[in-house]
């Protein structure tokens, strides 16, 4: 972390409108300028590291929301994170940090398995049993709140059910490389089949390395740097054996965490070349709304859509999805109001810090229903989960869907 990264910071407020958490309680520590200030009165030798810190700054989402409305590019989510990194620079990871950043995540057939016992908990209906006897109440918040998020899983994983390469349907026009990210696999296959299908669809060949690993973005929850630099090592020079046009990815946070490749491993040019490569899918099909457009087929409902942050605000990606669903006949869009708020989800938050991210998920909520909309459109998988549940919650009967669902829902009806 550079300590020009932190003297940046005018103090003017601009931040302080969009700061979930600052929103939520008026407390300057709980804003992206006291986080600054904190962390840069720590680099100058002025306040020891203490609890009571550490807890002001866990209180950061991440978001970023604050980088986008920071006239001078201050950062206040990524300078946390990256303290928090430095501070635990060295320290042995504890059980369940090895148990998860090394024995599982760098490894998907090893994740695969361990999911096995969560698809057999709902197949066999013990989910209901469970959740209608309260069985849960015995056992600690986190385990109740994470119980509380699992959506139905699809049969098998999407990585099992693919073949490496997907041929183009028509004239070839390209190739692509697939980052099938974790969870969209285990959890959301359905969303990057209908991603394959699209690219598949537009002429494109698309290559999905079976190998690949995990992005990163979880190291970095835990501040675990070495992990994070291996996975961006492993992906960049697994991806680099094949010639590809572009690397598309369907999942918001795995596209911010792919995109700083470059930047994690600066002398590294294999990296570098990765990160140039890497696409949002709402990036690269809105290149081809001509080609879409006299393809979809009609649907008519109402849709709103939620930016995740790690799409808007760490991607600066908010015009193609909207284009993307305007290409849509019928669809009638309604705009959300604060669209680009967080939902508190954010990684593991909405588990750590259960109370705030709660606060923030019914101001979203609220935003939503506002919309009278019979669909929600957002892609990034913690969105899909927090805000799924959320709406389930508050009994709201709307669809939740990826970007990717429901074009692909329009192309289908658009077939002869």
């Amino acid at each position: 972390m550079e300590y020009l990264e932190l003297i940046n910071c005018m103090r003017c407020g601009m931040c302080l409108p969009h700061c979930p958490t600052y929103k939520e309680t008026f407390l300057e520590t709980a804003s992206p300028r006291g986080r600054v200030a904190l962390i840069r009165k720590v680099a100058e030798g002025g306040l020891d590291i203490s609890e009571r810190l550490l807890t002001f700054l866990s209180l950061c989402l991440d978001c970023q929301a604050c980088a986008s409305a920071c006239p001078c590019g201050v950062n206040a989510g990524e300078l946390v994170a990256d303290f928090t990194c430095e501070r635990r620079e060295g320290r042995a990871l504890t059980i369940m940090e090895e148990l998860i950043l090394r024995r599982l995540l760098p490894h998907p057939d090893r994740l695969e398995v361990a999911i096995g016992p969560l698809r057999a908990y709902q197949r066999l209906g013990l989910q209901k049993i469970v959740r209608r006897l309260g069985i849960l109440k015995m056992f600690p918040e986190k385990v109740e709140r994470m119980e509380g998020l699992l959506p139905t899983l699809p049969r098998r994983p999407l990585r099992q059910l693919i073949d490496e390469i997907t041929p183009a349907e028509g004239k070839e026009r390209g190739t692509v490389g697939f980052f099938l990210g974790c969870v969209m696999s285990l959890v959301f296959s359905q969303a990057s089949y209908a991603t394959i299908r699209l690219l598949a669809a537009l002429g494109y060949r698309v290559i999905t390395p079976k190998a690949q690993k995990c992005c990163g973005a979880p190291n970095v929850l835990a501040g675990d740097r070495s992990g994070l630099l291996e996975a961006a090592r492993f992906n960049s020079e697994l991806f680099s054996r094949y010639e590809v046009d572009c690397i598309v990815t369907d999942c918001g946070g795995c596209g911010a965490e792919l995109k700083k490749y470059r930047s994690h491993l600066a002398d590294n040019p294999t990296a570098a070349a990765f990160s140039d490569k890497v696409l949002d899918i709402s990036e690269l099909l809105a290149r081809h709304c001509e080609d879409l457009r006299p393809r979809l087929g009609a649907l008519p409902v109402k849709v709103t859509y939620h930016d995740a942050c790690h799409i808007a605000h760490g991607q600066g990606i908010r015009q193609e999805p909207r284009k993307l669903l305007a290409l849509i006949p019928g669809l009638e869009f309604r705009e959300l109001s604060e669209a680009d708020a967080c939902c508190g989800s954010a990684g593991t938050y909405n588990i750590t810090r259960p109370a705030m991210a709660d606060r923030v998920l019914q101001r979203k909520l609220d935003n939503i229903k506002a919309t009278s909309a019979a669909v929600l459109v957002t892609s990034n998988p913690g969105c899909l989960l927090q805000l799924r549940k959320g709406l389930a919650d508050d009994n709201v009967p709307l669809r939740v869907s990826h970007l990717t669902e429901l074009l692909y829902e329009s192309l289908r009806r658009g077939l002869p």
